[in-house]
């Protein structure tokens, strides 16, 4: 049993040995596995940072437009953005700029969203883009926004409201599965306007409770277009669907009048670069007038 017990030790030694041999590469093959996560996190951030100081010029050269007043928001598409900005080429640029100032007849001024999408896109300097530069990129998709109330205040409807009405054969019926809802015809507006023409001397909008002439909240369905490049709202009913909505009384001689309040052209609306509209429709509760073009070549401050 000695002479046994002799002969396991060695053995047990060799285990012990070959033991730590492995818990060894196991802990080396770790540590690597950890420095190659942390070196892709660093050249991630990395990339980011480029990315958004890159962005960050872009939306300060779009600033030396005239029609900005804040800073638009701008994402440009690549990766890794490193690689793309050294060749100045990339797949794609998203631009928001909000707080537009429009032509608008109210007092207090209208403002919109004003939009473009750039198809794949080349800059002198992918780093740094100056408001000077010469962007050209292989598309453009640009749109103007306005929401309910900067609509209100065009038309003299101050608490309009705008409704997108999910098509019939939608089983969510407006629902989030059924993602943003937009349409050309049978959109519903809903507002306060005059039963008779409103008197010449007033200033105050039917839907203001100092208005002094007889006045009626409703909903009607319009279509929407583009005509001579501006965006045309015709009313061509009341509505009286399943969405939320108001209902009252019109005689029908005072039909026509009601409706017509809801019907009009727009003044010409800025869009990105001048792009010609085409295509007007309701997005949710907003209205969009949105052009395209081919391959153009832009300048930043022309925005």
């Amino acid at each position: 049993m000695w002479r046994s017990a002799v002969n396991k030790a060695p053995e047990e030694r060799r285990q012990h040995a070959s033991d730590r041999t492995h818990r060894r590469a196991r802990r080396w093959v770790g540590v690597g596995v950890l420095g190659l996560v942390v070196a892709i996190g660093v050249a991630l951030l990395a990339d980011t940072v480029v990315a958004m100081r890159a962005e960050h010029s872009f939306s300060r050269a779009l600033l030396a437009s005239p029609r900005l007043t804040f800073d638009p928001e701008v994402t440009i598409s690549g990766f890794p953005f490193v690689g793309h900005a050294r060749t100045g080429e990339f797949t794609g640029v998203v631009i928001t700029a909000r707080g537009v100032g429009v032509p608008c007849p109210s007092a207090g001024g209208c403002r919109a969203e004003m939009g473009a999408t750039l198809g794949a896109t080349t800059v002198p300097d992918g780093f740094r883009i100056e408001e000077s530069d010469i962007v050209h990129t292989s598309s453009v998709d640009g749109y103007v926004r306005l929401d309910s109330v900067n609509l209100g205040r065009m038309l003299g409807i101050t608490d309009l409201t705008v409704n997108t009405p999910a098509p019939t054969d939608r089983a969510g019926a407006g629902g989030p599965g059924d993602g943003l809802l937009r349409r050309s015809s049978g959109v519903l507006l809903t507002g306060t306007v005059p039963l008779s023409p409103p008197p010449p001397d007033s200033d105050v909008p039917p839907s203001a409770s100092a208005y002094p002439g007889p006045a009626v909240r409703v909903s009607v369905v319009v279509d929407l277009s583009v005509v001579d490049g501006r965006m045309h709202i015709e009313a061509t009913d009341f509505y009286r669907g399943p969405e939320e909505h108001v209902e009252a009384d019109v005689a029908d001689d005072q039909r026509d009048q009601v409706l017509s309040q809801f019907t009009a052209t727009l003044p010409p609306l800025p869009m990105p670069w001048g792009t010609a509209p085409t295509q007007a429709h309701s997005e949710g509760s907003d209205v969009v007038l949105a052009g395209d073009s081919g391959s153009r070549d832009l300048r930043p401050a022309d925005f």
